[in-house]
């Protein structure tokens, strides 16, 4: 029988304060040991949560009991911890992004493969249901040939005013939101895109990005769009989705929106449109007979399924999901992203990515 996995959680802050009640409702499957902060007023709050504070780091690791630890803390602070615990013979879970730079992330592997600790990242929107039907749709065939997809979040509160929007601590948008939605990308599309076009945005915070637009392109000359904005007040739709013969909208996290298929040609000229400046055939709407229209599927999500993962991991029944190799990847597109919008002689980069 499957022993109960204990994981301590190190950082109590939003995300830590989320895994810790995630952490919770799943018994028999993992147990949560507690969590330490560096800041005492949290670990004061946990205590009074019921949840045991641990005096300091070094007592958390020091904790033969705990297999697992999170860390859930800046981001330019995930090298330095995940290496500590691994060091500790425990496996290390960091929160997303994972570091700031290919460099570090290599010095993070290295570590796993020279102390033999598994090191993973909470890459936790791979269970949303928008992404997931989103890639049901796009694989599923009944829009046709898919050659673009949009990807977007969009809000109107600029960067929380917090370490997110300090650039030494890891901030901005690639980071923080673009890491998700790349990932995402990749699990759709089961490779590397060949190019991108990127740009950033600065509306409310000079020092990091404050949204991006960054469009990728395939080998199947698939063009996919990724988008961040914190200065929206009217939100684009969560998803696009274009094939040949249809079109999807998902416009948000509840996975509201609609399919429309083509179900046959039309038998006559388009009736035009009449605008100001004259006619227009080509963007006349198609008549009623020759599309249908079709609810968005559903589908059952378990945010449950990351943890019942690294539970696997550590009795030996189960290989991580979120493995180096994405998390290389992901990297080079976030890098990428910047690389492209650095202006150079006034003109922006088309960035060629090195699958390799």
């Amino acid at each position: 029988m499957s022993k109960v996995v204990r994981v301590a959680v190190v950082g109590y802050g939003g995300m830590g304060g989320w895994h810790t009640k995630r952490l919770q409702e799943i018994p028999g499957v993992v147990e949560l040991a507690g969590v330490y902060d560096i800041k005492p007023e949290r670990n004061k709050i946990a205590e009074e949560n019921g949840i045991h504070a641990y005096s300091s780091f070094e007592e958390l690791l020091a904790d033969k009991t705990v297999d697992v630890v999170t860390v859930a803390i800046p981001n330019d602070q995930h090298k330095k911890v995940c290496i500590q615990v691994m060091e500790a013979g425990k496996v290390a879970i960091s929160e997303k992004p994972v570091t700031l730079c290919t460099a570090d992330l290599e010095e993070m592997i290295a570590a796993s493969k020279r102390t033999g600790s598994v090191f993973t990242v909470h890459q936790n929107r791979r269970w949303d249901e928008d992404f997931r039907v989103a890639e049901k749709i796009a694989k599923s065939g009944q829009l046709g040939r898919v050659f673009a997809i949009q990807s977007r979040v969009h809000g109107s509160r600029g960067i929380p005013g917090d370490w997110r929007n300090t650039k030494a601590q890891g901030g901005g948008m690639v980071l923080d939101w673009g890491v998700h939605l790349l990932d995402q990308m990749n699990m759709m599309m089961g490779k590397m895109p060949v190019s991108v076009y990127a740009t950033l945005s600065n509306v409310t915070n000079e020092e990091v990005d404050d949204g991006f637009t960054a469009t990728f392109k395939f080998d199947n000359d698939l063009v996919f769009t990724v988008e961040v904005g914190t200065s929206n007040f009217i939100n684009l739709p969560r998803w696009y989705v274009e094939g040949l013969n249809g079109t999807a909208v998902i416009d948000d996290f509840q996975v509201n929106g609609k399919i429309v298929i083509a179900t046959a040609d039309e038998e006559h000229d388009a009736v035009p449109i009449v605008t100001a400046a004259g006619l227009t055939k080509t963007m006349a709407p198609r008549t009623p007979e020759t599309i249908s229209e079709l609810p968005l599927p559903r589908i059952d999500c378990d945010i449950h399924d990351y943890y019942r993962n690294i539970a696997a991991v550590v009795n030996g029944e189960a290989e991580q999901i979120v493995t180096h190799d994405q998390q290389r990847q992901l990297m080079k597109l976030m890098e990428a992203i910047f690389e492209s919008a650095e202006e150079e002689s006034g003109r922006l980069l088309l960035i060629r990515i090195k699958v390799n």
